[in-house]
C-alpha cells in the first residue's frame, strides 16, 4: 500500500471515529502532499514517489519539534501538546528507524565501502549511507557519528 493511500485509509477512519486531531493532521499532510506535487510539475512529475514523500514528512516532524522547543520555552503546555499529537500522527507513516547500535554498523559499514580514510571522504560516506539507508537512518545524527569514525 502506497503512502496516499495510507493517508486516505486514515483520513476515513479518523473522520468514521470522530477523532479531530488525527483528521486534522491526516488533512494537513494531504495539502503539503498536494503542494510538493505541484511544485515538482516543472521537472514533469505529477506525483511524486514515496521517498520524497517520506523526506517531506520528516520535514514536517522536524519543524514541528523546533516549535515544541519553542513553545517549552514560551511556557505553552497546551501547544505543546498537540505539536506533539501531529508529530505522533507524522511519525506513524514513517519507515521504523534504525537504533543506535545498526546506525553505528551502517556508519563502520559504509567507511569501509567508500574507502574513507580521513574526515575530507565525509562526503563519501554520507552519500553511501543516504544511498542505502535514506528511509531508515536520521542523517542528523548520522552526520557526527561519521564524523567520529573518521576522526579515530
Amino acid at each position: 500500500m502506497t503512502l496516499r493511500e495510507q493517508f486516505t485509509d486514515r483520513m476515513k477512519t479518523a473522520m468514521k471515529g470522530g477523532d479531530t486531531a488525527t483528521t486534522s493532521t491526516v488533512r494537513m499532510i494531504m495539502a503539503k502532499l498536494k503542494d510538493t506535487d505541484i511544485a515538482s510539475r516543472p521537472k514533469g512529475i505529477d506525483k511524486v514517489p514515496d521517498e520524497e514523500i517520506v523526506a517531506m514528512l520528516r520535514g514536517m516532524t522536524k519543524s514541528r519539534r523546533e516549535s515544541v522547543d519553542m513553545y517549552r520555552q514560551g511556557n505553552r503546555p497546551e501547544l505543546v501538546a498537540k505539536e506533539e499529537a501531529e508529530i505522533a500522527v507524522i511519525e506513524s507513516f514513517l519507515p521504523q528507524q534504525m537504533d543506535e547500535a545498526s546506525m553505528q554498523a551502517a556508519v563502520a559499514e559504509a567507511v569501509k565501502e567508500s574507502g574513507a580514510t580521513s574526515i575530507k571522504d565525509m562526503g563519501k560516506v554520507m552519500a553511501a549511507l543516504k544511498a542505502k539507508h535514506a528511509a531508515t537512518l536520521d542523517m542528523g545524527k548520522a552526520g557526527p557519528m561519521v564524523k567520529a569514525a573518521l576522526s579515530s
